[in-house]
């Protein structure tokens, strides 16, 4: 039943506001409503930001709901001012298209788009903004906006207190309600979804849909999600992290939840875990009694890096973590694999012909020491190694042979401290 979607919903903190509830929850229990979420072409590929919002929209079909994944063709042309405190700098038509292109394909991962009665159906603004004509759309969709309303926007204030906004960007929120408005009237969608710097964007569609057709629609947005020491969430010091495979790698995404603060797992198992309530709680329950056995973290960047990924992908990211920490053997892992792996971690290169430096050298040289006198004690209190082997002697120098695919070395000093070597 809807009335127990939204129970779950508000017990994984996953709503921030709505429109009247009763209303709201008597319209969800009527039968499968229409609802959808939008997603600008801001870049080659959705981040972890955009999978919060997106894994709602999933639960909402799983209960029986119809979604309309958008994207936006032409707000991304546009720009978004919710969440910024200057302008965007605005892509070519012909980048975001291919973005859309590439962004439509990650969506079709996480919705069912065929088998189901409520099976999702993919739209793009751009397919009823390009028709109109600026005249026709002031005349038609512009008479509706009060700018008094459109200047009190958060979105729009907080601009206005600063450098300002250009037209350009101030007009982002009347699209927006465009788009509410066609899906209402090609769908009888009635129900957007979004995160909650969305609020004043999604109302001002309901708004809209009023005036225009004098029907009710609602909304429901959702948190965003924040780390416990207050920096945004899917952000690392390489930057965001992305669900295209090419931008971050399975691996790398593994790690991503693998090394997420302790503070931070109770709250992602709720966001993006689709186990129930009790399998949660108890994964919570052990995490809290021993946060040193990980065994939340393993299992959130299971079941997520699967649901991104696939299950083979994940397999192989957890062999890699394994190898590198002398759990597995080196030698089974592919290339593509190991070179994601590597690419996380402190590096030094050597150029390929040269003669190759002692491993103390190379140690020294990716950084993890901060001198050649502390890589040799490390080697003489036997915690030196050579892909996963044990280091003699602080004059042991790699060769060819030990490479692996003929370009790489892993070195590791003590149990958890790594760092690589790559031939270019």
């Amino acid at each position: 039943m809807t009335s127990a979607l939204i129970a779950d919903l508000e017990w994984r903190g996953l709503i921030a506001q709505t429109t009247d509830r009763d209303a709201l929850l008597k319209q969800l229990d009527g039968g499968s409503t229409a609802f959808y979420i939008g997603f600008d072409p801001t870049a080659p590929s959705l981040h972890l930001g955009n999978l919060v919002v997106l894994l709602v929209m999933r639960r909402f079909q799983l209960a029986g709901h119809k979604p309309l994944p958008l994207v936006g063709g032409a707000t991304g042309l546009v720009g978004d001012p919710s969440g910024r405190n200057e302008e965007r700098s605005l892509n070519e038509a012909d980048v975001v298209e291919q973005w859309v292109g590439r962004i439509r394909t990650q969506l079709s991962k996480f919705l069912d788009f065929e088998s189901s009665a409520n099976a999702a159906v993919m739209t793009n603004n751009l397919d009823w903004t390009k028709p109109v004509s600026a005249l026709d759309f002031l005349r038609d969709i512009g008479k509706h906006f009060s700018v008094n309303q459109m200047l009190s926007k958060d979105s729009v204030s907080s601009r206005l207190e600063g450098g300002g906004i250009s037209y350009t960007e101030f007009s982002y929120q009347v699209l927006q309600a465009f788009d509410f408005l066609e899906l209402y009237r090609r769908y009888d969608c009635t129900l957007q979804l979004g995160g909650s710097d969305q609020w004043g964007n999604i109302v001002a569609g309901l708004d809209l849909i009023r005036k225009v057709e004098g029907a009710t629609a609602h909304c429901l947005t959702i948190p965003l999600l924040m780390k416990s020491d207050g920096t945004k969430f899917g952000k690392t010091a390489g930057g965001s992290v992305w669900l295209d495979p090419e931008m971050t790698s399975p691996y790398a995404f593994y790690q991503f939840w693998l090394n997420s603060d302790d503070a931070d797992v109770p709250k992602y198992l709720k966001v993006f875990s689709f186990k129930n309530h009790a399998e949660i709680s108890e994964l919570i329950a052990s995490h809290e009694a021993n946060p040193g056995l990980r065994e939340a973290h393993r299992a959130l960047a299971r079941e997520l890096t699967t649901l991104v990924h696939g299950a083979g992908e994940c397999e192989a990211a957890e062999r890699a973590a394994k190898a590198l920490f002398g759990q597995g053997e080196l030698a089974e892992l592919d290339e593509k694999t190991l070179a994601s792996a590597l690419s996380q971690l402190p590096k030094t290169t050597i150029t390929a012909g040269s003669a190759f430096p002692t491993w103390v050298d190379l140690l020294a040289a990716t950084g993890v020491v901060d001198s050649k006198s502390a890589a040799r004690r490390i080697v003489k209190e036997g915690g030196a190694y050579l892909n996963n082997v044990k280091v003699p002697t602080e004059y042991f120098t790699p060769t060819h042979e030990n490479l692996l695919f003929g370009r790489f070395l892993l070195l590791r000093k003590g149990k958890r401290d790594l760092a690589a070597v790559e031939v270019i």
